[in-house]
């Protein structure tokens, strides 16, 4: 697998910092060479310039292309001490920023009408861009604009209704959205592989999330014999393949143990579920 476009680096410009829910932000940057360049799925490293602590980049995915290719935005949860300085960003800010990176999402199974995207937490962030590209109403890098499937629903949940980010935006993107929450204060009080149960069956599912709903999903399309993807969200260092810290194990009949380690931001972010040796 290669990347469609070769990464580059840019020198960015923060053009809004909206927050969308609880401790989370949407970052609009000025990068028209990333906005050529990155598909759904894909995600870039970000820094902030003159800084030192901290000193890596830190991985976003893909969240949209702004109007008329000016740049992209990425989502992020402020959980640690970047993302606290991002989260303080101004218009007009300066930001690092790298890409694309990693592989696009794959291209839904042969003869899908249906696609479920299933979120956890903030694994919702690389599925709006998704949403545009299969319904067909944005074409990214380059692509022509092609409706792809009819229909996308959109399963999302998190641990109460305040940390749902970006709801409106899906609707609006034509995505029937299915939330659902631990404490019940919106949607269906479980979780999302129980809303999924309940949905027309779909044809094929995308996830990302939290590793244990992926696991979970990936049992339940195991045994329903769904195509299904996992989005991870493992950390990563360098987002480049030389660090080597973002390793997972994915099936390989070559290999005399009948697995490898993968790179989560080369090879990845997203994988067949079949394919991870510790998701079945």
């Amino acid at each position: 697998m290669t990347h469609p476009c070769r990464p580059v680096t840019c020198s960015a410009t923060v053009l809004a910092n909206t927050p969308l829910a609880e401790r989370t932000w949407k970052v609009d940057i000025d990068a028209p060479e990333l906005a050529l360049r990155t598909r759904p799925g894909q995600f870039i490293m970000v820094r902030l310039p003159g800084q030192t602590d901290p000193l890596l980049g830190r991985p976003f995915a893909l969240c949209d292309t702004l109007p008329g290719g000016r740049g992209i935005s990425f989502v992020h949860l402020v959980v640690g001490k970047a993302t606290g300085m991002l989260a303080r960003l101004r218009p007009g800010d300066p930001l690092e920023a790298w890409g694309p990176l990693g592989q696009r999402f794959p291209e839904p199974a042969d003869g899908a009408r249906r696609v479920a995207l299933v979120a956890g937490g903030i694994g919702q962030t690389p599925f709006l861009a998704h949403t545009r590209e299969l319904l067909g109403t944005m074409g990214f890098a380059g692509d022509r604009a092609r409706r792809r499937v009819d229909a996308v629903d959109l399963v999302y949940g998190a641990r109460t209704a305040s940390l749902h980010a970006g709801v409106d935006a899906f609707r609006e993107a034509g995505a029937t959205v299915h939330l659902a929450t631990d404490d019940g204060s919106a949607g269906t009080r479980g979780r999302v592989t129980d809303v999924l149960a309940a949905l027309p069956r779909p044809d094929h599912v995308f996830g990302c999330g939290p590793e244990p709903m992926l696991k979970a999903l990936a049992r339940q399309c195991a045994t329903l014999g769904l195509p299904c993807h996992l989005s991870l969200e493992t950390p990563m260092a360098c987002g480049l393949g030389i660090c080597y810290s973002c390793v997972v194990k994915v099936r390989d009949p070559g290999s005399p143990a009948g697995w490898d380690y993968r790179r989560v931001c080369v090879d990845g972010p997203t994988f067949a579920a079949g394919d991870l040796v510790d998701f079945g």
